[in-house]
């Protein structure tokens, strides 16, 4: 599961396309520097409890909600694992079939 500042961050990004703004309107609207957000955003500054609320107040949106994990892309995670698994098992597969051939004369067709 992701992290507070991740959580917080996924949530701000996704409130401010909602409202089809960009980083320096937000800011605006919040008294903020865009540079600012844009560190939340990618989640390496965590706001203090008075800015989370002039955030929240910009984006219409109760405090709380910023920290909402009610649809985090958790299916989503997971059937990305089980495609890179079922693909690295592929390949595996493949590299076996080469290292059998590879030892048995380079080619089936060479069999005497």
């Amino acid at each position: 599961m992701a992290n507070l500042k991740e959580i917080l961050a996924r949530n701000l990004k996704k409130n401010r396309r909602r409202l089809g703004i960009t980083q320096p309107e937000l800011a605006e609207r919040a008294g903020l520097s865009t540079h600012y957000l844009g560190m939340v955003e990618i989640a390496r500054n965590f706001p203090s409890a008075d800015v989370l609320e002039r955030l929240a107040e910009a984006l219409g949106i109760e405090s709380n909600e910023l920290f909402s994990v009610a649809d985090l892309p958790e299916r989503a995670l997971e059937q990305l694992q089980q495609s890179i698994l079922n693909n690295l098992s592929q390949e595996i597969e493949i590299a076996l079939d080469k290292a059998i051939e590879k030892r048995n004369g380079n080619s089936i067709f060479l069999k005497k």
